[in-house]
C-alpha cells in the first residue's frame, strides 16, 4: 500500500485498552477462519498497517456472508435477488465470484441472514474501510475506527455459525404424517426467523394442500392446523401476499368456505377484499336465520357456531353482519326461564348446553371488538323481556364480562 494511503492510529490514553478489545474480538472468530490464519495475519498487520487489517477482516466477513448465502439456499437467493432487483443468481458462483460487497450485504439482509440494523452497521463498516483505503493524504484514524470495523465484522458475521433455513419439505413431511400434526420448537423457531420469501413459499404450499380436493382429508386438515400454528410467526407482508393470491385464484367468484377457513388460519382475513368478506358473512347470517336459537334445538347448534370459529371468530365479521349474528348468539345463550318438567325442576334456566361453551369462547376471543354488537342486542325486545328474570340477567352479565376481557 502506498505511503499516502497508510493509516496512523493516534497515540492517546486508552489505546492499550482499545487494543485489548480488538484482541478479544479476534479470539471470538470461528475455528474455520482461525485455521486459515486470519487472526494471525490481521494481528500482524494491525500495528503497522491498520487500514490493511480492517480491509482484510472486512473481506473475510464478506466471503463468509457469501458462503452463508449459498448454504441457506440458491433457490432462496435467486428469489430474493429477483424480488429486490439485485443481480440475478442462478448458481453458487454468481454469489461467490460475481457479487459486490454492497450487493452481498443487501442480499444477505433480504434473505433474512442479517437484520436491518446489522445490514446498516456492516454498510457503515464498509464505508469506513473505503475512507481508510482511498484517502489521498495521510489519514490519522482514531482507534475506535478499527474497533468499530472489527466488532461489526466479528460479532455480526465471523463469530456466527452458518444457518440452514427451514425447508419446505420439513413442513410437508409434518402434515403428511398419519399421526396428529406437531411442529417441534426448533422448527417453529426456524420458521419465525425465516425471511419473507421462505415464509411465503411455505405458506403458499400449505394453502395449496388445504384447498386441494385431491389430498386426503387428514392432510388437508393438518395443513390448516399448521397454518394456524404458524400464523403468529408469519410476517404481515406474507399474509397480504397470500390474501392477494387467494383473490386472484377466485377469478371473480365469491369466497368459498375453504378460502375463509384458510384465510382465518393464516390471520389474513383483514387483508381480503372486505366487500367479498361481507358477502360471505351475509350468506352465513341467512343460514343462522334458518336455525332456531331455542335450547330445544341444541342438536343443530354446534355446527354453525364452530363455523364462526373456523372463519376467524366474531372479530373478523363486518359490523353489518356482526349484529344479527351476535343477536342470535345472545338469544341462544340466555335461554328461557326453567323450573318445570321431570328433569328441569331444579334448573332455573333452560339453555343450549351445546352452544353455551362455544358462545363463551367466541365472546372471550373477540373481547371488546364484540362489545358494540352485544350492547345493540340488549335493545332487542325479546332480550329485554327475558332478562327481567334475574338468573337470565346474570347470564347476560357473564357475556358482558367476557366482552371486556
Amino acid at each position: 500500500m502506498a505511503a499516502t494511503q497508510s493509516l496512523v492510529v493516534a497515540d492517546k490514553p486508552g489505546l492499550l485498552a482499545e487494543a485489548a478489545s480488538v484482541n478479544g474480538l479476534l479470539a471470538r472468530i470461528r475455528p474455520e477462519w482461525q485455521a486459515k490464519r486470519l487472526v494471525q495475519r490481521v494481528s500482524a498487520l494491525l500495528p503497522v498497517d491498520p487500514s490493511s487489517a480492517c480491509q482484510r477482516l472486512l473481506n473475510a466477513a464478506i466471503k463468509d456472508l457469501q458462503s452463508k448465502i449459498v448454504i441457506a439456499g440458491i433457490d432462496l437467493a435467486a428469489e430474493a435477488a429477483k424480488l429486490h432487483r439485485l443481480p440475478p443468481v442462478t448458481k453458487a458462483d454468481d454469489v461467490l465470484e460475481n457479487y459486490s460487497t454492497t450487493h452481498t450485504l443487501e442480499l444477505a439482509y433480504r434473505m433474512g441472514l442479517l437484520t436491518r440494523p446489522e445490514w446498516r452497521r456492516l454498510e457503515l463498516a464498509y464505508d469506513i474501510r473505503k475512507n481508510l483505503e482511498h484517502e489521498d493524504d495521510e489519514y490519522e484514524a482514531q482507534p475506535e475506527d478499527c474497533v468499530y470495523v472489527f466488532s461489526t465484522c466479528v460479532n455480526i458475521v465471523l463469530a456466527r455459525e452458518p444457518i440452514e433455513l427451514i425447508r419446505i419439505t420439513d413442513v410437508k413431511t409434518a402434515i403428511e404424517s398419519p399421526d396428529p400434526v406437531s411442529l417441534t420448537p426448533d422448527l417453529l423457531e426456524d420458521y419465525g426467523r425465516a425471511p419473507e420469501v421462505r415464509q411465503a413459499e411455505i405458506t403458499r404450499m400449505l394453502v395449496g394442500v388445504a384447498r386441494s380436493g385431491k389430498q386426503p382429508d387428514l392432510v388437508r386438515q393438518n395443513a390448516v392446523e399448521v397454518l394456524r400454528t404458524l400464523a403468529p410467526l408469519t410476517l404481515d407482508k406474507v399474509k397480504i401476499k397470500i390474501a392477494g393470491e387467494i383473490h386472484e385464484s377466485l377469478k371473480g367468484q365469491p369466497l368459498q368456505p375453504v378460502d375463509m377457513k384458510i384465510s382465518a388460519a393464516i390471520g389474513a382475513v383483514p387483508y381480503l377484499k372486505q366487500r367479498r368478506v361481507a358477502a360471505f358473512f351475509a350468506d352465513l347470517v341467512s343460514k343462522f336465520g334458518t336455525i332456531s336459537s331455542s335450547w330445544s334445538n341444541y342438536a343443530r347448534h354446534a355446527e354453525p357456531l364452530n363455523l364462526i370459529d373456523d372463519y376467524g371468530g366474531l372479530a373478523v365479521i363486518p359490523p353489518d353482519q356482526l349484529e344479527p349474528i351476535v343477536l342470535w348468539l345472545v338469544r341462544c345463550y340466555l335461554g328461557e326461564k326453567g323450573g318445570y318438567g321431570a328433569f328441569g325442576r331444579n334448573r332455573e334456566v333452560f339453555y343450549s348446553d351445546v352452544a353455551a361453551p362455544i358462545i363463551e369462547r367466541l365472546f372471550k376471543a373477540a373481547g371488546k371488538r364484540a362489545r358494540a354488537a352485544l350492547e345493540a342486542a340488549m335493545d332487542d325486545k325479546p332480550v329485554q323481556s327475558i332478562i327481567q328474570f334475574k338468573p337470565i340477567a346474570r347470564r347476560l352479565e357473564r357475556l358482558l364480562d367476557l366482552a371486556e376481557e
